[in-house]
């Protein structure tokens, strides 16, 4: 499916302030990255056990959620640019907060607010790239988050290198490293386009009031299942591959490389997107990861098949956003709500398909995984047909 071009857009972001977004989504890649490597050290200052340490990741992640319902009710009505302010500065504190906390109690608070910050970053920049360049609007978000997965891979390189004792210094280099985007905001247009701006580009999209509930509804699950995936095979793809006879070096490695390729995925998928409809590179990721997940099955295909998965969910987050903003233009909070899911798929995902995998065995994790994918696949269908132009 081929898109026709668009009219002009009204400008929201200056070419600087573009630049300054993709350094901003590297640094929140990173943050979110920095917290596991620098565990040891955690424990050892404080004195913790691995659960009480993996607590900064959850602080972080539970004020990421909190982050986005807040400043999506400020969306639009104090100005785009004191919302990212407010967001960089917050990320800046807490970030230097906790490298400077002088207990675990305080620490956490400040993996908190950071994760405040995190949470208005991540929603206020996909929501305005989503509604910001017109028809190159999936392509931008596409490379947007690409620097998202730059950040996540330097985050822990950076404390490898240095140390995870010496995690504090990292941090605070991390939230002076926000204050000089600050500068860059001025680029930014305070007000973002109206719904019947964006509307002009919908190409017809717009969904009938009494479906617009449950197209919401279905995004949301998309979203949910699609990052219980990410996050599912993340954690799950280093044991499986010891399990089926890999060492552990080789499962590690592995890993790095399904994040690595799913950096990779959005940066060929910017330019697919000018051309091809999100409907159709959705449809082609869900069908590809599902295929992938299940050549995982083959031990001798695994470690090649989770990088394809990385590859084909790449697109899955920042393509779904366009497409919802064309579908309902007017559900002013339709991604606040698929961005805070998408967080929470990722906490809910580690318990549930962990119980999911203690019942069937750690083999089966692909076919978990598969059967998740799955569904992403028949919400996708659902989707376009519920959506398709009247």
């Amino acid at each position: 499916m081929t898109l026709t071009s668009a009219p002009s857009h009204p400008r929201v972001f200056s070419p600087a302030a573009v630049v300054a977004s993709c350094v901003g989504f590297v640094l929140i890649g990173a943050l979110q990255a920095l917290y596991g490597p620098a565990i040891p050290a955690f424990r050892e200052e404080f004195g913790l056990s691995p659960s009480a340490a993996g607590l900064g990741l959850s602080a972080h992640f539970v004020g990421g959620v909190a982050g986005v319902l807040p400043f999506d009710r400020l969306y639009g009505r104090i100005g785009n640019r004191r919302i990212l302010g407010a967001s960089y500065v917050l990320m800046a504190v807490g970030a230097a907060g906790f490298a400077l906390a002088p207990n675990w109690p305080t620490a956490l608070a400040m993996a908190l607010l950071a994760g405040l910050g995190f949470g208005g970053i991540d929603y206020g920049l996909n929501q305005l790239f989503a509604v910001g360049f017109g028809h190159r609007s999936t392509a931008m978000l596409n490379i947007l988050n690409a620097h998202f997965g730059i950040g996540a891979i330097l985050g822990p390189a950076l404390i490898g290198t240095v140390g995870s004792a010496h995690y504090p210094a990292v941090f605070l280099g991390f939230a002076l490293a926000n204050l000089p985007l600050l500068l860059c905001l001025r680029g930014v247009r305070d007000q973002p386009p109206q719904p019947s701006e964006a509307a002009t580009e919908s190409h017809g999209g717009q969904v009938l009031a009494r479906s617009l509930g449950s197209v919401l509804a279905v995004f949301v699950a998309l979203y949910v299942l699609h990052v219980g995936i990410e996050a599912g095979v993340g954690g799950w793809e280093p044991t499986h591959l010891e399990t089926v006879g890999y060492s552990a070096g080789v499962a590690a490695t592995a890993t790095s490389v399904y994040w690595l390729m799913m950096t990779v995925g959005r940066f060929l998928v910017a330019p697919l997107a000018l051309r091809f409809s999100a409907q159709a590179i959705i449809t082609v990721s869900c069908a590809g990861m599902t295929v992938c997940l299940l050549l995982a099955t083959v031990p001798a295909l695994a470690p090649y098949a989770y990088a394809g998965v990385g590859l084909f969910i790449a697109p899955i987050f920042p393509t779904g956003l366009p497409w919802l903003n064309r579908a309902a233009p007017r559900a002013r909070r339709a991604g606040a709500m698929v961005i805070a899911a998408s967080m929470t798929g990722g906490v809910v995902a580690g318990p549930a398909l962990g119980k999911a995998i203690e019942w069937s065995g750690t083999r089966s994790v692909p076919l978990v995984l598969g059967a998740v994918s799955a569904l992403c696949l028949v919400a996708t269908r659902w989707l376009i047909r519920t959506t398709r132009p009247r």
